[in-house]
């Protein structure tokens, strides 16, 4: 029996005592200097960079708090939803004609698993101990593949989601209380507002209308008029002069704490 540095080694009889065996590593022992206790020397080091790293992340995470949105709302189908971005490819997929609709099955399942197939394929199919890319022609085009197909589809779809009015639907909302016997939200009901801007007012399609800041005057002519922005549009208003004064008066209600 031969004694190590906190260590035994038993010997076998299987095996002959003559002969160096090239596979067991040399003792600690022949090292001095280079090496230290696992505890409570090398336990104690990682343990503070780990705290390091811990109390930076949670100095991260309270300067920079994650973008909540509202409450889920199970009655608003105005509302989309959108993936993080690094979901945003597969998003963007599932758009095209070939991939969604009665084809949804084929980008959802069909695609990605090829995709995903291929790529843990091929370490089976390349055996190759070549290190190079270039020396490496199937698995080197396949990530290219694979590397080009995110970043088109994300960068697709951040190009053509319209990322204002996420931000808008998804905003939390400041509640209001209101009448909803009143001569007013009878006619915002009535009118058809109801369908853009929520029956709480809370948004859709159109923007909320809860503390706007606008005045009776200007909330009349955007009725009318539509808005600059290109938000609304003009001539939906339908109603007589009278309605819309008792409606920008109901609106411009909202404001107030």
């Amino acid at each position: 029996m031969q004694r190590g540095k906190g260590m035994k080694f038993v010997g076998d009889s299987r095996i002959k005592a003559s002969g160096k065996m090239p596979n067991v590593p040399k003792d600690y022992s022949e090292y001095p200097g280079k090496t230290e206790a696992f505890w409570p020397n090398f336990l104690l080091k990682e343990w503070m960079i780990g705290s390091i790293f811990l109390i930076g992340y949670l100095i991260v995470t309270v300067a920079h708090p994650s973008p909540l949105e509202r409450e889920a709302d199970p009655t608003d189908t105005m509302y989309i939803p959108v993936p993080d971005w690094y979901f945003l490819s597969m998003y963007q997929l599932l758009k095209y004609q070939f991939a969604s609709g009665p084809f949804n099955i084929i980008g959802a399942l069909v695609m990605p698993g090829i995709a995903i197939g291929a790529l843990m394929l091929v370490p089976f199919m390349d055996t190759s101990k070549e290190r190079r890319p270039f020396k490496r022609p199937l698995p080197t085009a396949f990530m290219l593949l694979a590397f080009a197909a995110l970043f088109y589809l994300t960068w697709e779809s951040v190009e053509n989601h319209d990322w204002e009015a996420a931000k808008t639907q998804g905003a939390i909302r400041e509640e209001v209380e209101f009448d909803m016997e009143s001569e007013g939200y009878e006619i915002y009901s009535g009118a058809s507002c109801i369908t853009c801007h929520g029956d709480s007012f809370e948004g859709g399609l159109g923007l909320p209308l809860v503390n706007t800041g606008l005045t009776v005057e200007e909330i009349a002519d955007i009725a009318v008029n539509g808005s600059e922005n290109g938000k609304m549009a003009a001539g939906l208003w339908d109603g007589t002069d009278e309605e819309l004064q008792v409606l920008s008066e109901f609106i411009e209600s909202l404001n107030k704490e």
